[in-house]
Protein backbone atom coordinates (compact mmCIF):
# COMPACT_ATOMS: atom_id res chain seq x y z
CA UNK A 1 0.00 0.00 0.00
CA UNK A 2 1.13 3.50 -0.77
CA UNK A 3 0.69 6.59 1.58
CA UNK A 4 -2.43 8.01 2.45
CA UNK A 5 -2.08 10.98 0.82
CA UNK A 6 -5.19 13.75 0.95
CA UNK A 7 -5.24 16.31 -1.95
CA UNK A 8 -2.43 18.92 -0.70
CA UNK A 9 -1.64 20.26 -4.18
CA UNK A 10 -0.95 24.07 -4.78
CA UNK A 11 -0.11 24.50 -8.16
CA UNK A 12 -0.56 22.69 -11.57
CA UNK A 13 3.69 22.38 -10.60
CA UNK A 14 2.42 20.69 -8.25
CA UNK A 15 0.52 17.74 -9.55
CA UNK A 16 2.68 17.43 -12.21
CA UNK A 17 5.42 16.78 -10.05
CA UNK A 18 3.56 14.13 -8.34
CA UNK A 19 2.44 12.52 -11.68
CA UNK A 20 6.32 12.06 -12.92
CA UNK A 21 7.36 10.71 -9.07
CA UNK A 22 4.26 7.90 -9.31
CA UNK A 23 5.48 6.98 -12.64
CA UNK A 24 1.96 7.71 -14.19
CA UNK A 25 0.78 8.51 -17.54
CA UNK A 26 -1.30 11.40 -17.31
CA UNK A 27 -1.43 14.36 -19.95
CA UNK A 28 -1.74 17.73 -18.69
CA UNK A 29 -2.40 21.02 -21.29
CA UNK A 30 -3.06 24.47 -21.15
CA UNK A 31 -4.99 24.96 -23.73
CA UNK A 32 -8.47 25.68 -22.81
CA UNK A 33 -10.20 26.34 -26.12
CA UNK A 34 -10.41 22.72 -26.57
CA UNK A 35 -13.31 21.92 -24.52
CA UNK A 36 -15.38 24.78 -27.15
CA UNK A 37 -15.12 22.16 -30.03
CA UNK A 38 -18.33 20.34 -30.76
CA UNK A 39 -18.33 16.67 -31.36
CA UNK A 40 -20.10 14.63 -34.43
CA UNK A 41 -22.41 11.85 -33.00
CA UNK A 42 -24.05 10.06 -35.77
CA UNK A 43 -25.35 13.24 -37.42
CA UNK A 44 -25.67 14.64 -33.94
CA UNK A 45 -23.37 16.97 -32.93
CA UNK A 46 -22.74 17.85 -28.98
CA UNK A 47 -22.05 21.37 -28.95
CA UNK A 48 -18.70 21.09 -26.84
CA UNK A 49 -16.17 18.42 -25.28
CA UNK A 50 -17.73 18.00 -21.61
CA UNK A 51 -20.31 16.17 -20.29
CA UNK A 52 -21.98 15.55 -17.03
CA UNK A 53 -22.53 11.49 -16.15
CA UNK A 54 -25.46 10.24 -14.91
CA UNK A 55 -25.95 10.83 -11.40
CA UNK A 56 -28.45 9.47 -9.30
CA UNK A 57 -30.31 11.71 -6.51
CA UNK A 58 -31.94 8.99 -5.28
CA UNK A 59 -35.23 11.14 -4.73
CA UNK A 60 -37.82 10.15 -7.11
CA UNK A 61 -41.53 9.52 -6.01
CA UNK A 62 -42.14 6.08 -4.69
CA UNK A 63 -43.95 5.66 -7.95
CA UNK A 64 -40.74 6.22 -10.70
CA UNK A 65 -41.81 9.65 -10.90
CA UNK A 66 -38.70 12.55 -10.98
CA UNK A 67 -39.29 14.81 -7.49
CA UNK A 68 -38.98 18.31 -7.67
CA UNK A 69 -35.71 17.89 -6.41
CA UNK A 70 -34.61 15.51 -8.97
CA UNK A 71 -36.41 18.81 -11.94
CA UNK A 72 -34.27 21.09 -9.61
CA UNK A 73 -31.08 18.90 -10.63
CA UNK A 74 -31.04 18.63 -14.05
CA UNK A 75 -32.45 22.39 -14.73
CA UNK A 76 -29.08 23.88 -12.87
CA UNK A 77 -27.58 20.95 -14.87
CA UNK A 78 -28.78 22.10 -17.66
CA UNK A 79 -28.31 25.88 -17.40
CA UNK A 80 -24.10 24.60 -16.59
CA UNK A 81 -23.68 24.68 -20.24
CA UNK A 82 -22.30 21.34 -20.40
CA UNK A 83 -22.55 19.89 -23.87
CA UNK A 84 -23.84 16.14 -23.19
CA UNK A 85 -26.41 15.87 -20.17
CA UNK A 86 -26.57 12.29 -19.38
CA UNK A 87 -29.82 11.06 -17.40
CA UNK A 88 -29.68 9.36 -14.47
CA UNK A 89 -30.19 5.21 -13.92
CA UNK A 90 -34.11 4.74 -14.45
CA UNK A 91 -35.12 1.30 -14.26
CA UNK A 92 -36.94 -0.85 -16.98
CA UNK A 93 -39.02 -2.88 -14.27
CA UNK A 94 -40.09 -2.16 -10.86
CA UNK A 95 -38.61 -5.19 -9.27
CA UNK A 96 -35.05 -3.70 -10.77
CA UNK A 97 -35.05 -0.49 -8.67
CA UNK A 98 -31.84 0.40 -6.79
CA UNK A 99 -34.06 2.09 -3.79
CA UNK A 100 -37.58 3.05 -3.53
CA UNK A 101 -36.93 6.07 -5.13
CA UNK A 102 -34.87 5.24 -8.05
CA UNK A 103 -36.96 6.52 -11.32
CA UNK A 104 -38.33 4.49 -13.70
CA UNK A 105 -39.93 4.73 -17.10
CA UNK A 106 -43.22 3.05 -18.06
CA UNK A 107 -46.50 4.65 -19.55
CA UNK A 108 -47.06 6.03 -16.44
CA UNK A 109 -44.52 7.96 -15.75
CA UNK A 110 -43.63 8.85 -19.46
CA UNK A 111 -45.24 12.52 -19.17
CA UNK A 112 -43.23 12.92 -16.02
CA UNK A 113 -39.71 12.09 -17.72
CA UNK A 114 -40.69 14.38 -20.72
CA UNK A 115 -41.37 17.22 -19.07
CA UNK A 116 -37.93 16.73 -16.71
CA UNK A 117 -36.85 17.04 -20.40
CA UNK A 118 -38.15 19.76 -21.61
CA UNK A 119 -37.91 22.02 -18.78
CA UNK A 120 -34.17 21.04 -18.24
CA UNK A 121 -33.71 22.21 -22.13
CA UNK A 122 -35.46 25.23 -21.85
CA UNK A 123 -33.60 25.91 -19.16
CA UNK A 124 -30.24 25.42 -20.45
CA UNK A 125 -31.60 28.02 -23.90
CA UNK A 126 -33.24 30.93 -21.17
CA UNK A 127 -29.41 30.32 -20.33
CA UNK A 128 -28.15 31.01 -23.35
CA UNK A 129 -26.10 27.45 -24.29
CA UNK A 130 -26.45 25.24 -27.06
CA UNK A 131 -29.09 22.60 -26.91
CA UNK A 132 -27.00 19.74 -25.13
CA UNK A 133 -27.29 16.12 -26.71
CA UNK A 134 -29.69 14.13 -23.63
CA UNK A 135 -29.33 10.66 -22.49
CA UNK A 136 -31.64 8.83 -20.61
CA UNK A 137 -29.58 5.82 -19.07
CA UNK A 138 -31.84 2.49 -18.81
CA UNK A 139 -31.26 0.23 -15.96
CA UNK A 140 -32.12 -2.97 -14.04
CA UNK A 141 -30.07 -3.01 -10.56
CA UNK A 142 -29.99 -7.25 -10.49
CA UNK A 143 -27.56 -7.72 -7.45
CA UNK A 144 -28.60 -4.55 -5.80
CA UNK A 145 -31.95 -4.39 -6.24
CA UNK A 146 -34.51 -2.92 -3.54
CA UNK A 147 -37.58 -1.38 -4.90
CA UNK A 148 -38.52 -1.52 -1.59
CA UNK A 149 -37.85 -1.11 1.97
CA UNK A 150 -35.50 -4.28 1.91
CA UNK A 151 -33.04 -5.58 -0.23
CA UNK A 152 -34.68 -7.86 -3.09
CA UNK A 153 -31.22 -9.47 -5.11
CA UNK A 154 -31.58 -11.00 -8.48
CA UNK A 155 -27.91 -12.55 -9.53
CA UNK A 156 -26.75 -13.59 -12.69
CA UNK A 157 -24.08 -15.20 -11.00
CA UNK A 158 -22.59 -16.34 -8.25
CA UNK A 159 -19.75 -14.22 -6.78
CA UNK A 160 -16.97 -15.29 -4.27
CA UNK A 161 -15.84 -11.86 -3.49
CA UNK A 162 -19.77 -11.58 -2.93
CA UNK A 163 -21.44 -13.70 -1.28
CA UNK A 164 -21.25 -12.65 1.94
CA UNK A 165 -23.43 -9.71 1.64
CA UNK A 166 -25.97 -11.89 -0.66
CA UNK A 167 -29.45 -12.29 1.52
CA UNK A 168 -30.90 -15.93 1.58
CA UNK A 169 -33.84 -14.74 -0.23
CA UNK A 170 -32.05 -13.91 -3.23
CA UNK A 171 -33.36 -14.89 -7.34
CA UNK A 172 -31.25 -16.39 -10.03
CA UNK A 173 -32.74 -14.78 -13.04
CA UNK A 174 -33.65 -17.89 -15.45
CA UNK A 175 -32.72 -17.52 -19.16
CA UNK A 176 -36.82 -16.74 -19.45
CA UNK A 177 -36.55 -14.08 -17.43
CA UNK A 178 -33.82 -12.99 -19.25
CA UNK A 179 -35.12 -13.13 -22.66
CA UNK A 180 -38.31 -11.28 -21.42
CA UNK A 181 -36.26 -8.06 -20.26
CA UNK A 182 -34.67 -7.49 -23.72
CA UNK A 183 -38.39 -6.42 -24.37
CA UNK A 184 -38.82 -4.69 -21.51
CA UNK A 185 -35.76 -2.73 -22.64
CA UNK A 186 -36.88 -2.25 -26.17
CA UNK A 187 -40.51 -1.02 -24.98
CA UNK A 188 -38.58 1.59 -22.34
CA UNK A 189 -36.38 2.88 -25.38
CA UNK A 190 -39.57 3.47 -27.53
CA UNK A 191 -41.13 5.38 -24.30
CA UNK A 192 -37.85 7.62 -24.25
CA UNK A 193 -37.90 8.42 -27.97
CA UNK A 194 -41.63 9.43 -27.42
CA UNK A 195 -40.37 11.40 -24.45
CA UNK A 196 -37.82 13.23 -26.86
CA UNK A 197 -34.29 12.04 -25.40
CA UNK A 198 -32.10 11.88 -28.19
CA UNK A 199 -30.00 9.05 -26.95
CA UNK A 200 -30.72 5.88 -24.28
CA UNK A 201 -27.78 4.23 -22.45
CA UNK A 202 -28.30 0.34 -22.03
CA UNK A 203 -25.97 0.86 -19.01
CA UNK A 204 -23.75 -2.01 -18.45
CA UNK A 205 -21.28 -1.46 -15.54
CA UNK A 206 -20.93 -1.41 -11.91
CA UNK A 207 -22.15 -5.04 -10.37
CA UNK A 208 -25.76 -4.20 -11.89
CA UNK A 209 -27.25 -7.55 -13.83
CA UNK A 210 -26.23 -6.36 -17.60
CA UNK A 211 -22.62 -5.80 -15.93
CA UNK A 212 -22.74 -8.93 -13.53
CA UNK A 213 -23.59 -11.26 -16.64
CA UNK A 214 -20.38 -9.99 -18.50
CA UNK A 215 -18.54 -11.86 -15.78
CA UNK A 216 -20.34 -14.79 -15.82
CA UNK A 217 -18.17 -17.52 -16.44
CA UNK A 218 -19.79 -20.11 -14.35
CA UNK A 219 -23.61 -19.44 -15.52
CA UNK A 220 -25.00 -22.06 -17.64
CA UNK A 221 -27.17 -21.98 -20.71
CA UNK A 222 -27.64 -19.10 -23.21
CA UNK A 223 -26.89 -16.28 -20.78
CA UNK A 224 -23.49 -17.44 -19.18
CA UNK A 225 -20.05 -19.15 -20.35
CA UNK A 226 -18.44 -18.23 -23.51
CA UNK A 227 -18.11 -14.67 -24.60
CA UNK A 228 -20.84 -14.86 -27.07
CA UNK A 229 -23.34 -15.98 -23.82
CA UNK A 230 -22.20 -13.60 -21.47
CA UNK A 231 -22.72 -10.72 -24.01
CA UNK A 232 -25.85 -11.82 -25.26
CA UNK A 233 -28.27 -9.57 -23.61
CA UNK A 234 -26.59 -6.40 -24.14
CA UNK A 235 -25.92 -7.18 -28.03
CA UNK A 236 -29.78 -8.63 -27.98
CA UNK A 237 -31.22 -5.42 -26.84
CA UNK A 238 -28.94 -3.00 -29.15
CA UNK A 239 -30.21 -5.18 -31.80
CA UNK A 240 -33.65 -5.60 -30.90
CA UNK A 241 -34.05 -1.80 -30.15
CA UNK A 242 -32.39 -0.40 -33.53
CA UNK A 243 -34.74 -2.88 -34.81
CA UNK A 244 -37.70 -1.18 -33.32
CA UNK A 245 -36.40 2.38 -33.77
CA UNK A 246 -34.14 2.66 -36.88
CA UNK A 247 -32.46 6.21 -36.62
CA UNK A 248 -35.27 7.78 -34.25
CA UNK A 249 -33.34 7.27 -31.19
CA UNK A 250 -29.53 6.37 -30.86
CA UNK A 251 -28.08 4.05 -28.54
CA UNK A 252 -25.19 4.51 -26.10
CA UNK A 253 -23.53 2.37 -23.59
CA UNK A 254 -22.25 2.92 -19.64
CA UNK A 255 -19.46 0.18 -20.09
CA UNK A 256 -17.54 -1.22 -17.25
CA UNK A 257 -14.25 -2.23 -18.95
CA UNK A 258 -12.94 -3.39 -15.27
CA UNK A 259 -14.29 -4.91 -12.17
CA UNK A 260 -11.37 -5.53 -10.51
CA UNK A 261 -12.69 -8.47 -8.47
CA UNK A 262 -11.56 -11.86 -8.39
CA UNK A 263 -13.06 -13.27 -11.35
CA UNK A 264 -14.49 -10.67 -12.69
CA UNK A 265 -14.56 -8.97 -16.54
CA UNK A 266 -11.91 -7.56 -17.30
CA UNK A 267 -9.31 -8.48 -14.81
CA UNK A 268 -5.74 -10.22 -15.53
CA UNK A 269 -6.24 -13.89 -14.77
CA UNK A 270 -2.96 -14.04 -12.82
CA UNK A 271 -3.77 -10.75 -10.36
CA UNK A 272 -7.00 -9.81 -10.49
CA UNK A 273 -5.52 -5.63 -9.24
CA UNK A 274 -4.61 -5.78 -13.12
CA UNK A 275 -6.50 -4.71 -15.98
CA UNK A 276 -7.21 -7.44 -19.13
CA UNK A 277 -8.79 -5.09 -21.79
CA UNK A 278 -8.99 -8.22 -24.29
CA UNK A 279 -12.29 -8.74 -24.32
CA UNK A 280 -13.90 -5.47 -23.39
CA UNK A 281 -11.81 -4.34 -26.51
CA UNK A 282 -13.45 -7.40 -28.03
CA UNK A 283 -17.06 -6.21 -27.29
CA UNK A 284 -16.18 -2.27 -27.58
CA UNK A 285 -15.58 -3.16 -31.37
CA UNK A 286 -18.19 -5.52 -31.48
CA UNK A 287 -21.23 -2.87 -30.48
CA UNK A 288 -19.51 0.07 -32.42
CA UNK A 289 -20.07 -2.42 -35.35
CA UNK A 290 -23.85 -2.48 -34.46
CA UNK A 291 -24.42 1.34 -34.49
CA UNK A 292 -23.07 2.04 -31.03
CA UNK A 293 -21.44 5.74 -31.86
CA UNK A 294 -20.99 6.93 -27.97
CA UNK A 295 -19.48 5.06 -25.11
CA UNK A 296 -18.94 6.33 -21.33
CA UNK A 297 -16.15 4.23 -19.80
CA UNK A 298 -15.94 3.04 -15.86
CA UNK A 299 -14.67 0.64 -13.71
CA UNK A 300 -15.10 -1.07 -10.82
CA UNK A 301 -18.10 -1.53 -8.39
CA UNK A 302 -19.02 1.29 -5.74
CA UNK A 303 -20.91 -1.51 -3.82
CA UNK A 304 -17.54 -2.94 -3.38
CA UNK A 305 -14.37 -1.42 -4.64
CA UNK A 306 -15.62 2.31 -5.07
CA UNK A 307 -12.17 3.83 -5.30
CA UNK A 308 -11.49 2.47 -8.82
CA UNK A 309 -14.53 4.30 -10.23
CA UNK A 310 -13.93 7.06 -7.70
CA UNK A 311 -11.20 8.43 -7.11
CA UNK A 312 -11.43 9.63 -2.99
CA UNK A 313 -8.99 9.76 -0.20
CA UNK A 314 -11.69 10.36 2.90
CA UNK A 315 -14.90 7.38 2.91
CA UNK A 316 -15.61 3.98 4.47
CA UNK A 317 -11.59 3.48 4.00
CA UNK A 318 -8.73 4.28 2.69
CA UNK A 319 -7.80 3.24 -0.45
CA UNK A 320 -5.07 1.05 -1.32
CA UNK A 321 -3.22 3.05 -4.36
CA UNK A 322 -2.69 6.99 -4.14
CA UNK A 323 -5.57 8.52 -5.77
CA UNK A 324 -3.58 9.62 -8.56
CA UNK A 325 -3.14 5.76 -9.45
CA UNK A 326 -7.09 5.36 -9.47
CA UNK A 327 -7.23 8.64 -12.01
CA UNK A 328 -4.68 7.31 -14.62
CA UNK A 329 -6.07 3.61 -14.35
CA UNK A 330 -9.46 5.46 -15.69
CA UNK A 331 -8.14 7.51 -18.60
CA UNK A 332 -5.94 4.82 -19.63
CA UNK A 333 -9.21 2.57 -19.59
CA UNK A 334 -10.34 5.02 -21.88
CA UNK A 335 -7.61 5.65 -23.82
CA UNK A 336 -7.39 2.37 -24.84
CA UNK A 337 -11.73 1.83 -25.59
CA UNK A 338 -10.81 5.18 -28.15
CA UNK A 339 -8.40 3.74 -29.87
CA UNK A 340 -9.88 0.32 -30.19
CA UNK A 341 -13.55 2.59 -31.70
CA UNK A 342 -11.66 5.50 -33.58
CA UNK A 343 -14.33 6.54 -35.25
CA UNK A 344 -16.68 5.98 -32.23
CA UNK A 345 -16.99 8.68 -29.42
CA UNK A 346 -15.70 7.91 -25.62
CA UNK A 347 -16.52 9.87 -22.70
CA UNK A 348 -13.75 9.72 -20.14
CA UNK A 349 -14.31 9.86 -16.28
CA UNK A 350 -11.53 10.17 -12.93
CA UNK A 351 -11.29 14.18 -13.19
CA UNK A 352 -13.38 15.33 -10.08
CA UNK A 353 -10.42 14.50 -7.46
CA UNK A 354 -8.17 16.73 -9.28
CA UNK A 355 -10.44 19.52 -8.04
CA UNK A 356 -9.14 22.74 -9.97
CA UNK A 357 -6.61 21.02 -11.97
CA UNK A 358 -9.00 18.71 -13.55
CA UNK A 359 -9.27 20.64 -16.98
CA UNK A 360 -5.79 20.64 -17.58
CA UNK A 361 -5.40 17.15 -17.28
CA UNK A 362 -9.20 16.75 -19.16
CA UNK A 363 -7.45 19.14 -22.03
CA UNK A 364 -4.37 17.04 -22.10
CA UNK A 365 -6.67 13.86 -22.50
CA UNK A 366 -8.52 15.50 -25.64
CA UNK A 367 -5.78 16.88 -27.32
CA UNK A 368 -3.89 13.26 -27.16
CA UNK A 369 -7.01 11.67 -28.45
CA UNK A 370 -7.52 9.55 -25.56
CA UNK A 371 -11.22 10.64 -25.16
CA UNK A 372 -13.10 12.89 -27.31
CA UNK A 373 -15.63 13.55 -24.54
CA UNK A 374 -14.36 14.39 -21.07
CA UNK A 375 -17.39 13.59 -18.13
CA UNK A 376 -17.89 14.83 -14.56
CA UNK A 377 -20.10 13.33 -11.66
CA UNK A 378 -19.76 14.67 -8.54
CA UNK A 379 -17.88 17.52 -10.02
CA UNK A 380 -21.41 18.15 -11.30
CA UNK A 381 -23.25 17.67 -8.18
CA UNK A 382 -20.94 20.41 -6.36
CA UNK A 383 -20.42 23.08 -9.23
CA UNK A 384 -23.53 22.39 -12.02
CA UNK A 385 -22.06 25.36 -14.17
CA UNK A 386 -18.39 24.28 -14.16
CA UNK A 387 -19.27 23.67 -18.22
CA UNK A 388 -20.26 27.51 -17.95
CA UNK A 389 -17.40 28.36 -16.64
CA UNK A 390 -14.82 26.64 -18.12
CA UNK A 391 -15.87 27.85 -21.21
CA UNK A 392 -16.60 31.07 -21.02
CA UNK A 393 -12.92 31.96 -18.29
CA UNK A 394 -10.72 28.90 -19.21
CA UNK A 395 -10.65 28.04 -15.35
CA UNK A 396 -12.86 26.13 -11.99
CA UNK A 397 -13.70 28.27 -9.56
CA UNK A 398 -11.75 27.01 -6.56
CA UNK A 399 -14.61 28.01 -4.40
CA UNK A 400 -17.44 25.81 -6.49
CA UNK A 401 -15.31 22.91 -6.78
CA UNK A 402 -16.13 19.13 -5.53
CA UNK A 403 -13.77 18.44 -2.37
CA UNK A 404 -14.17 14.73 -3.20
CA UNK A 405 -15.52 14.03 0.20
CA UNK A 406 -17.61 11.42 -0.29
CA UNK A 407 -20.76 12.69 1.32
CA UNK A 408 -23.20 12.59 -1.38
CA UNK A 409 -22.25 8.89 -1.17
CA UNK A 410 -22.75 8.72 2.37
CA UNK A 411 -26.14 9.96 2.14
CA UNK A 412 -27.07 7.32 -0.33
CA UNK A 413 -25.63 4.86 2.33
CA UNK A 414 -27.95 5.99 4.60
CA UNK A 415 -30.84 5.88 2.32
CA UNK A 416 -31.44 9.57 1.56
CA UNK A 417 -31.83 11.86 -1.15
CA UNK A 418 -28.12 13.00 -2.39
CA UNK A 419 -26.64 16.04 -3.35
CA UNK A 420 -23.14 17.99 -2.31
CA UNK A 421 -23.41 18.72 1.36
CA UNK A 422 -20.08 21.63 1.38
CA UNK A 423 -21.46 23.41 -1.77
CA UNK A 424 -25.44 22.61 -1.45
CA UNK A 425 -25.96 22.83 1.91
CA UNK A 426 -29.38 24.68 2.37
CA UNK A 427 -30.92 21.45 0.43
CA UNK A 428 -28.71 18.96 1.50
CA UNK A 429 -26.83 19.47 5.27
CA UNK A 430 -30.25 18.56 7.04
CA UNK A 431 -30.71 15.50 5.08
CA UNK A 432 -27.00 14.55 5.70
CA UNK A 433 -27.53 15.15 9.16
CA UNK A 434 -30.89 13.11 9.40
CA UNK A 435 -29.05 10.24 7.58
CA UNK A 436 -25.94 10.22 9.88
CA UNK A 437 -28.44 10.18 13.74
CA UNK A 438 -27.13 6.98 15.63
CA UNK A 439 -24.50 5.79 13.33
CA UNK A 440 -20.55 5.92 13.70
CA UNK A 441 -18.25 7.86 11.91
CA UNK A 442 -18.38 7.33 8.08
CA UNK A 443 -14.59 7.09 7.74
CA UNK A 444 -12.89 4.31 9.90
CA UNK A 445 -9.40 4.43 8.93
CA UNK A 446 -8.81 1.22 7.65
CA UNK A 447 -8.17 -0.27 4.39
CA UNK A 448 -10.64 -2.63 3.38
CA UNK A 449 -9.10 -6.41 3.60
CA UNK A 450 -11.03 -7.19 0.11
CA UNK A 451 -9.36 -4.54 -2.22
Amino acid sequence: MTEHVRFHYKTLEDLKQDIVRLGLDIPCSENMEIFNQSVSLSGAVVPNTLGIHPMEGCDGTPDGMPSELTKRRYERFAKGGAGLLWFEATAVVSEGRANPRQLQINEHTQAELAGMLNQSLQASSEAGNARPFTVLQLTHSGRNSRPGDAPSPIIATRATHLEAKLLPGFHMITDEELAELEDQYVKAAVIAAEAGFDAVDIKCCHGYLLGELLAGHTRTGHYGGSFENRTRLLVNIIDKVKAKLGDRLQIVVRLGVYDGVPNGWGVDKTDYHKPDFTEPVQLIQLLAGKGVALFNITLGNPYYNPHVNRPYDTGSYIPPFHPLQNVAMLLQAAKVMQQAVPKAVVMGTGFSWLRQFAPHVAAGCLEQGWMKLVGFGRQAFAYPDFAKDLLRQGSFDSRKICIACSKCTIIMRDGGCTGCVPRDADTYAAIYRKGREGKPPFETGEVAEHV
